[in-house]
């Protein structure tokens, strides 16, 4: 196997249950060795992985610094994107995919959900995957796809690497990335392309430049796009990963992701690590929210048990999808752990 070499602090959890001042992961493919330990912990996370309809928050980071790559773990976002394409020049990618498997290993022990987004396969998408995927990524996301033959292409170079890689075969998720008019039009049929797809992204600034939009910080341009992008999704059976809000206020992400909530929305991607505090928070259902949904719920099934169909609830006239909708939060809830 491979050595990988990361700072004790990033292994917290490690250095306690092992009592070592130095943490060197060997890379067997789904198994590690700490130490020259076996240890399954590949397994281990998998078994504890946030699953793709609670991963709220989807953070993109690039560039070749790792001690400034590994420190993203503490912004608190569900999942960390190394970023290949767009956020890391030509010039540093060597860089980058070296110190990728090392970085992936950092994020994954502190529990984070972790992905890597290459650069399209007639590129150096085929190079990216044979170095990154060493640190066997939960999710591979896919630039500026346009047509499902993408993403079948994708699923049998990652057949083979998984292979290569004593990765479980079909275990890796595919998370095409929705950039242009093309893409828009075709998400239903990209995302029923693989198995392997779990959620789809919609850009925001590829996208607008390619409608030829005058961009806005309230996003007007783009609510056809993301509503449109949603349904289809939701069609599919995917989760809907919402664009990023890419100026750097709270106030902005905040109002954007609560637009975004309300279409349907309960995962959205960021750009700045402030944003992930703010969309996660959003997108958890708050106090008053639980409240109000557990009252729904107790006054339509005492309404069924009385034989009526609907209930009046605060001038609301509660029916069978509302109630739905109800324990549906409440399940999403517990699911995070709120209630």
């Amino acid at each position: 196997g491979s050595p990988l070499i990361v700072p004790p602090s990033t292994f917290a959890d490690l250095k306690k249950s092992h009592g070592i001042s130095l943490v060197v992961l060997t890379n067997y493919g789904s198994m590690l060795a700490i130490n020259g330990v076996t240890d399954d912990i590949k397994e281990r996370d998998m078994r504890q992985i946030r699953t793709p309809h609670l991963r709220r928050s989807w953070l993109f980071v690039g560039g070749a610094d790792e001690a400034a790559l590994i420190a993203m773990a503490d912004c608190g976002a569900d999942v960390l994107i190394h970023e290949m394409e767009d956020f890391t020049t030509t010039a540093l990618r060597p860089k980058a995919r070296e110190i990728g498997p090392a970085v992936l290993a950092a994020w994954k022990a502190r529990g984070i959900v972790v992905g890597i987004r290459i650069n399209p396969l007639a590129d150096c998408g085929r190079v990216d995957l044979d170095t990154l995927m060493r640190g066997a990524p939960d999710v591979v996301m896919l630039p500026k796809v346009g047509d499902p033959s993408q993403v079948a292409e994708l699923d049998e170079v990652l057949l083979s690497v998984e292979r290569a890689h004593g990765i479980d075969i079909g275990s890796t998720e595919l998370v095409p990335n929705i950039e242009l008019a093309r893409g828009l039009i075709r998400t239903y049929d990209i995302c029923m392309a693989s198995p392997r797809v779990s959620a789809a992204l919609v850009a925001s600034e590829d996208m607008a430049t390619d409608l030829g939009a005058e961009r806005g910080p309230d996003g007007e341009e783009l609510k056809y796009v993301r509503t449109r992008f949603h349904v289809e999704c939701t069609a599919a059976g995917v989760v809907s990963i919402d664009a990023p809000y890419t100026w750097t206020d709270n106030a902005g992400v905040e109002s954007e992701t609560l637009y975004a909530r309300r279409l349907g929305y309960r995962a959205k991607s960021a750009v700045d690590p402030t944003h992930p505090a703010v969309i996660n928070r959003i997108l958890t259902p708050s106090g008053e929210e639980i409240e109000r949904a557990q009252r729904i719920v107790s006054a339509f099934e005492a309404a069924q048990v009385r034989g009526d169909g609907r209930v009046e609830l605060d001038g609301l006239l509660v029916e069978t999808p509302i109630y739905r909708n109800a324990r549906q939060l409440l399940k999403r809830a517990k699911e995070l752990g709120v209630i």
